[in-house]
């Protein structure tokens, strides 16, 4: 899943959560799944950065 189509999905968990559309079960199952999806998020911007940070070095 790309970098956008992760923060769409993350978008999307947090408006369900908001919107309280979902049940004990279903909130603890994209709690994880949301916290998978920040965790992917960072490691993809700090590689980004790390990166970006090589190539101006240059």
């Amino acid at each position: 899943m790309s970098y956008e189509e992760q923060l769409k999905r993350l978008e999307q968990i947090v408006q369900q959560m908001e919107r309280g559309e979902l049940d004990i079960d279903k909130l603890a199952e994209q709690l994880k799944e949301a916290k998978q999806i920040i965790k992917n998020c960072k490691e993809r911007l700090t590689a980004t950065d790390d990166e970006i940070k090589r190539l101006l070095a240059e």
